[in-house]
């Protein structure tokens, strides 16, 4: 798809300011027909565009769109699928125009399972106003963090005053001293290792003894002294006690016993310090075995612990979940001990700094605190040692699950240097790089060389107007309506929403509502007065062995909720799905079926990068299903054949045919029985058990 002229220049524009050149779009607009409507995604959608663009964010979709990842949430899709979702219904033809500026202003976009917000961001950007609802209230939050206005300039200010007060009281715990010249400065991270028993006695399990892999030399742990050294040949020292194995040595070679973990203790008293990195102004990057100093420094934040108070002991309870039960089996029964001494230092004093800042500063950097969990929690490993990747954190949802380090790595988060996961960086990244980029977004095209370009779309915005009630979204646009609660009660009146674009959870894929409750408890204490954070996760539409077919029921319902809230004859909802399993096909077809939608054209992208982590080895699904519903039975009987079988040796195969093959269950009549039969016939193979 060609792009305007108007738009080929990649750099900002000189001599306007966004609020110049917003008010120039603007003033464009008031030519353009605000009536209307468009259905031309029933009958084509720019699928070799998308698939190209999409192909390059799942790379790095936080560098795509920074404005929508302020905090953590899993299983986002791609915002450049979701853009030209949406252009497929502006009523001007020339703005469906992937690159064009605007195309939805006047209409009323509806994501009732919002999740990282994606639909809301874009749509607003076009200039519809939207409604967003989840029952999760961290997707909420994060949305009006990040939609509401506030200036850069303040941001800036609020963010230096929180920062600099976090470091007068905390920085000292978190120093050690430099080899060479013994200055104190700040550490950069601090490495644990895992302390393991035999019938021996105590050793400390690491994942290898390299730490580091310089241009000529390997930066080595000794496993008998713990002196750290940089050369060919190991330093001669005294031995040390314990001794430091490696994750490949399972059992001890003398009472031939495996290494037990010391579940009886809390988790982070599990680990010990082995090494600290940090960089000194004179003599630069460092590793160092703890010394007396760095010892005392722990210690007395072990005994401030004992006096930190947030609150009843029983809200950070680890309850059984189908990824939090990973927690119980290792027997770590509270969130509280997943951090160290000074990590809960500083969560402490970030509460009490909360309290001098309001309004949008305020929600920005308390879900700043929160989403930097991720990066200074016990359960953060390390992969440092790649030359390419000096210091690296694997946070704590890597995997998308609970992993338990050999090394841990405890990262200072008041580090005064800008380094992986501390609170400046995530501030560069999540707030300044995000609101930068809001009111000049900037997407890329692939030219006819097959190399990007940036191309700027004057006058959008990623922000808005946030409204209470749905009778303040009639009129103007940009503005936007959050709802923290249950989508199978929608607070909307009947017949009042012109567009559902929406990503549904995907069945079991991702547990996201248990693995929330790691940033949830701790919201409530940032946060507390700003939400209701009364959160049921057992109401959520995903499906778990212990819920059996809720998700069918919860997805059933919110899909029927839909159906009533949407304009007839020319509302449509559409969404991205895919799955593996023949299961998750039938009961969304059930659910669709309850809810009387017909399916008006399927495609295929690509959506998921082969190599994250998460999936990487496995026979994972890569492109995305996009599925166009219409409400009735306007859809053509003959659109849609039965198909012998579906084929599952290729992703992208796999997905058209189950498009496919939906549109048709949905136009056959068959009862639910039937309906689960025919997708068992199907997919005849579970390709995940391969």
């Amino acid at each position: 798809m060609a792009a305007s002229p108007l738009h080929a220049e990649a750099k900002r524009p000189q001599g306007h300011s966004s609020r110049q050149a917003r008010q120039l779009a603007i003033d464009e607009l008031l030519s353009v027909p605000k009536s209307g409507h468009s259905l031309a995604i029933e009958h084509s959608f720019p699928e070799r565009l998308v698939d190209e663009l999409s192909r390059l964010e799942v790379f790095n979709k936080h560098l795509f769109r920074p404005n929508t990842y302020l905090h953590k949430w899993w299983a986002r899709r791609c915002g450049s699928t979701f853009r030209a979702i949406l252009k497929q219904f502006a009523p001007d033809e020339d703005r469906r125009n992937y690159y064009a500026f605007g195309g939805l202003e006047g209409k009323v976009v509806l994501d009732p399972m919002m999740g990282g917000g994606t639909t809301l961001h874009e749509a607003i950007r076009l200039g519809a106003n939207v409604i967003g609802a989840d029952i999760d209230p961290i997707p909420v939050m994060q949305t009006r963090a990040s939609l509401s206005q506030e200036t850069p300039e303040n941001l800036r200010a609020s963010f230096s005053q929180f920062y600099s007060n976090l470091y007068k009281s905390l920085g000292h715990y978190f120093q050690t001293e430099c080899p060479s010249c013994n200055q104190s400065i700040d550490s950069q991270y601090t490495l644990h290792g895992q302390r393991k028993v035999c019938a021996c006695g105590e050793v400390v399990q690491i994942d290898q003894h390299d730490l580091r892999h310089e241009t000529d030399s390997i930066v080595r742990i000794c496993p008998d002294s713990w002196q750290i050294y940089a050369d060919d040949r190991e330093k001669q020292g005294f031995a040390a006690t314990p001794r430091l194995v490696t994750k490949s040595e399972k059992t001890c070679p003398s009472c031939g016993r495996k290494y037990a973990e010391l579940a009886d203790l809390p988790f982070y008293r599990r680990y010990t310090p082995i090494a600290i990195a940090a960089v000194c102004p004179a003599h630069g990057f460092f590793f160092r075995s703890p010394g007396d100093s760095d010892r005392a420094r722990i210690s007395q934040a072990d005994k401030m612990r004992s006096r930190l108070d947030f609150g009843p002991p029983d809200d950070f309870k680890v309850a059984g979940g189908p990824k939090s039960g990973d927690l119980l089996r290792h027997n770590i029964r509270s969130y509280v001990d997943l951090f160290s001494s000074r990590q809960l230092l500083y969560i402490h004093q970030s509460i009490c700094e909360l309290q001098a800042h309001c309004g949008v500063s305020r929600l920005n950097l308390g879900m700043l605190v929160s989403t930097s969990l991720e990066f200074n929690s016990m359960m953060c490993g390390y992969k440092g040692w790649y030359k390419r990747r000096p210091g690296a954190i694997r946070h704590v949802f890597a995997l998308h699950a609970y992993s338990f380090p050999y090394t841990a790595l405890e990262n200072n988060p008041v580090n005064s240097r800008k380094t992986s996961g501390n609170l400046q960086s995530l501030y560069r990244d999540r707030i300044e790089r995000g609101r930068k980029w809001s009111v000049l977004p900037v997407e890329r095209r692939i030219r006819s060389d097959g190399k990007t370009e940036l191309v700027n779309i004057p006058g959008e915005m990623d922000s808005g107007i946030e409204v209470f009630s749905q009778q303040e979204l009639a009129g103007g646009s940009q503005k936007f309506q959050l709802i923290q609660g249950d989508s199978r009660n929608l607070p909307i009146a009947d017949h009042s929403v012109d567009l559902i674009v929406t990503d549904p959870p995907y069945y079991d894929s991702v547990q996201y509502s248990d693995l929330a409750t790691f940033f949830r408890v701790w919201l409530t204490r940032l946060l507390p007065n700003e939400f209701d954070w009364i959160y049921d996760g057992a109401r959520s539409a995903v499906a778990t062995k212990a819920s059996g077919s809720g998700f069918l029921a919860a997805l059933a319902e919110i899909l029927k909720e839909c159906g009533r809230v949407l304009k007839p004859p020319i509302g449509r909802m559409v969404f991205t799905f895919h799955h593996w399993d023949p299961t998750a096909w039938a009961e969304l077809t059930i659910a669709l079926q309850g809810a009387k939608f017909r399916l008006r054209n399927a495609y295929v992208v690509y959506s998921e990068h082969p190599i994250s982590v998460h999936i990487r080895n496995l026979n994972s699904i890569k492109h995305d299903c996009i599925l166009v519903f219409s409400l009735g039975s306007g859809a053509s009987s003959s659109r849609w054949r039965s198909l012998q079988s579906i084929d599952t040796s290729d992703s992208e195969t796999f997905c058209r045919q189950c498009g496919a093959t939906l549109g048709w269950l949905l136009e056959s009549g068959f009862k639910p029985s039937e309906i689960r039969a025919a997708w068992k016939d199907l997919i005849k193979e579970n390709v995940n058990a391969r």
